[in-house]
């Protein structure tokens, strides 16, 4: 019983601690956006996956930073609206 407790605070310890990993209330909305934003922010760190994405894309790295930054703000387009209870 108290492995099951273990478990329990550990996972609410990194949900507390990490924005990314979520919690019982996260939308697939919010958990997507994550993802995508997550991957953007690796992409612009990694120079040579920048400079891959610019070379498939035929456009010049720093316009391939530039939509990146772009799409970092909605990556899966507006939050869906509330149902009212």
């Amino acid at each position: 019983m108290s492995d099951r407790y273990n478990v329990h605070s550990q996972l609410e310890h990194l949900q507390s601690k990490y924005v990314g990993t979520g919690h019982s209330d996260t939308t697939k909305w919010e958990w997507v956006t994550h993802q995508h934003r997550d991957s953007i922010a690796s992409y612009m760190g990694h120079y040579d996956m920048l400079s891959l994405i610019s070379i498939v894309e035929n456009e010049s790295k720093a316009r391939v930073q530039f939509n990146l930054l772009q799409s970092f703000l909605q990556p899966c387009g507006p939050p869906p609206e509330k149902p009212d209870y």
